[in-house]
């Protein structure tokens, strides 16, 4: 791996888009310190611990939503409208014909739909957030979110249309690197903030066993901490890297005065081909009602009772986020794997797998091969998104990081190695090892 990447540094252009790649998220990551004007920052940080949704959005933004930086909504919203464009590509016949017989035309179009709808997300989002917060930390008897002077709609517009500023940023920004760089602008963005947070976290408890800190952390959880995030690097990895081939013998057929076909290839299914949108759908599912629960204050019999028995430690919510991480993967499964069209595609290709007949049967036999693979992706996420709460329970062991983090992390770390070992394969270097 060191030889290669000594390799691709000698190599002048794959050179220039590493440093390029490497100088955007240094600026992205710069800009992010920069605070967004009218908001009492410290007061963001305090209030925001009533509402679980927002630890998402900070984890996504690399901590710069509790600074209430101008980064604060990241590209949380873009992400947002590319989910939702992916559903209504599916429901709305327009959409879907646009994105499968436009070419490349009709997903430039795509995805000016995609960025001015993640600038009005990012503007509606802001907004109501820092509404939310306003409201809370007033219900509260705590100084208020918003200073006097845009403690009122057009202070509250200013804030929103900076953050959405910073939004569009972050999204050129990740369109400039997926363009110039190496690997996917968007996703290394994500990785950026994922990596930021886990090297704060574990940095936090290695000076509070020092004494630098005043914090609780004890030699024995700090042993842990380091012990589960390689272990769990590593299993993540492992599933990541995981797939089933599914065989298929091409039949031998005459074109003319040329033969094609008479070989064997197989069609590679991931294990994980779901990715980390289950986690991030059941973790939205279930802040949303804590959320809006404690909206209308702190003190109701009804948010004691979500902290008690709903609380991210307690069995019946490790419970209900498992089924939902389940039901989940299955959802998104069903509309990502369409078992039909790949069979329609062999059969036309002359294709057949070895002991399944072509038609039902094929279509039925790789339904069943997803299922099972699907399964098996749900039973992994369900233990990620359990055992950081059950370690806490035990050993009373902070993880500084969501296991969507990790997951994610290490997605976008081996796509970009792959796409790194393609350049350095397309000009005769060895690849990583």
């Amino acid at each position: 791996m060191w030889d290669t990447l000594r390799n691709a540094w000698k190599v002048p252009e794959v050179r220039k888009k590493l440093l390029y790649t490497f100088m955007m998220l240094l600026v992205y990551r710069l800009v992010s310190m920069i605070p967004a004007p009218g908001i009492n920052a410290s007061v963001v940080a305090e209030v925001s611990q009533q509402f679980d949704v927002l630890n998402l959005v900070n984890m996504m933004t690399g901590n710069a939503f509790q600074q209430m930086t101008v980064m604060a909504m990241g590209i949380t919203p873009y992400i947002n409208a590319s989910i939702i464009m992916q559903l209504l590509t599916i429901a709305i016949p327009a959409l879907e014909r646009l994105a499968k017989e436009g070419g490349e035309e009709g997903k430039q179009k795509i995805n000016k739909i995609t960025r001015y709808a993640t600038i009005g997300f990012a503007v509606l989002q802001s907004i109501g957030i820092i509404a939310g917060l306003q409201s809370a930390s007033m219900g509260a008897g705590q100084t208020n979110v918003l200073k006097p002077e845009y403690n009122s709609l057009f202070g509250m517009l200013t804030i929103g249309m900076t953050m959405a500023g910073g939004t569009a940023l972050a999204m050129w920004i990740g369109e400039r690197v997926t363009a110039n760089g190496i690997g996917n602008g968007i996703s290394l963005l994500i990785f950026a903030g994922i990596i930021s947070n886990l090297f704060n976290g574990i940095l936090t408890a290695f000076l509070d066993i020092l004494g630098i800190q005043t914090g609780a952390t004890t030699v024995v959880q700090f042993v842990i901490l380091i012990l589960f995030t390689i272990g769990i690097i590593v299993a993540v990895t492992f599933v990541d890297l995981g797939e089933r081939r599914i065989p298929v013998q091409y039949a031998k057929r005459v074109v003319g005065r040329k033969m094609y076909g008479g070989q064997s290839t197989h069609i590679p299914i991931k294990v994980m081909s779901v990715g980390v949108l289950p986690l991030i759908f059941a973790y939205s599912f279930m802040a949303f009602p804590g959320t809006i629960i404690a909206m209308f204050g702190t003190n109701s019999g009804a948010y004691q009772w979500w902290q008690t028995y709903m609380g991210q430690t307690s069995p019946l919510y490790l419970g209900v986020t498992a089924l939902l991480i389940v039901a989940f993967t299955y959802f998104y499964q069903s509309i990502s794997f369409n078992p039909q069209d790949i069979s329609k595609n062999i059969n036309q290709q002359g294709g057949t797998i070895p002991g399944i007949r072509s038609g039902k049967n094929t279509t039925d036999f790789l339904a069943r091969t997803s299922k099972r693979l699907t399964l098996f992706a749900a039973i992994v996420l369900a233990l990620l998104a359990t055992v950081p709460s059950l370690l806490y329970v035990w050993q009373s062991v902070q993880i500084p990081y969501a296991a969507s983090s990790i997951l994610i992390a290490v997605s976008v770390s081996m796509e970009t190695m792959r796409q790194l070992e393609a350049q350095m394969v397309m000009r005769n270097y060895k690849g990583f090892l």
